[in-house]
């Protein structure tokens, strides 16, 4: 009975008046579009900086964005290593833009302002008049490592050819990063006391490179071929020291399976 008193007495005089009720309302609506647009300013900085193109801001260490990654991806093109594209200014970023403002005339600081991305911007944007070929790619001597100890061996533009016709038999279609990964792993080998110690040994392994056993290693290479070669000789290895990989879609072969894969670019996985 007690409880129904109450009730009825709620129900005959309410806590509030109208007025009071639309003063309350009024109130409550502020607070909520106050908080929408809290949320909204909230989301969108971060997501300006997210869409943010290389040259819109001045990146330094400790910067993430997309303009970062794009950063890393072409600064990996023209030679200068980053590691992984992770869209983080991290070390290896710092040292590659230093790097590049010194064989480039600028101001050497680690950061990169508007000359620096625009520098950047105009090497990677330049379409290549002449044809890139063996004998345009710069020869690097190579460290070797092997049972009999470690030596040092100077490729040969028929090395330089032979690495090009790697990569456009076996990733053609793919991203730059998945081209010059198939010239790391051949670099890795030789470096490796596994394998060959020549380019050509690395290569004409039996049963090594799909592309040899199939035919397609014989076919031309294009300008990217050989331009994923001159990457991976500057020291690009987005691989991270991969001495295997293959086609998780197509691989027959099922030792591959017992690697520790580190590494998917495009198509391929990458293990070592």
């Amino acid at each position: 009975m007690r409880l129904k008193g109450s009730f009825a007495l709620l129900w005959l005089k309410p806590l509030q008046s109208v007025s009071e009720r639309s003063d309350t309302i009024y109130i409550l609506r502020k607070r909520f579009i106050s908080i929408i647009i809290t949320i909204v300013i909230m989301i969108a900085i971060p997501a300006q900086t997210a869409l943010a193109v290389l040259g819109d801001r001045t990146l330094s260490m400790g910067d993430q964005g997309y303009d970062v990654e794009q950063l890393q991806r072409d600064l990996g093109y023209l030679g200068y290593p980053v590691g992984q594209a992770d869209g983080i200014y991290g070390w290896n970023t710092f040292q590659a833009v230093k790097s590049f403002q010194v064989n480039n005339g600028l101001v050497v600081d680690g950061i990169t302002g508007k000359e620096t991305a625009q520098q950047v911007i105009k090497q990677v944007s330049t379409p290549a008049t002449n044809n890139v070929n063996a004998e345009s790619v710069a020869v690097p001597t190579v460290q070797v490592n092997s049972s009999r100890g470690s030596s040092s061996i100077m490729l040969s533009q028929s090395d330089i050819y032979d690495l090009a016709r790697l990569v456009y038999g076996e990733a053609r279609g793919e991203c730059f990063e998945g081209q010059v990964a198939i010239v790391a792993v051949v670099l890795n080998r030789l470096k490796s006391d596994k394998f060959g110690n020549s380019v050509k040994q690395v290569i004409y392994e039996s049963g090594a490179f799909t592309a040899v056993s199939d035919g397609q290693f014989y076919m031309e290479p294009d300008n990217s071929s050989y331009q994923a070669v001159q990457a991976a000789l500057r020291g690009w290895d987005p691989t991270g020291g991969a001495i295997y990989y293959w086609n998780p879609v197509t691989a027959t072969n099922k030792w591959v399976w017992s690697r520790t894969i580190i590494k998917q670019i495009g198509k391929h996985v990458f293990a070592i």
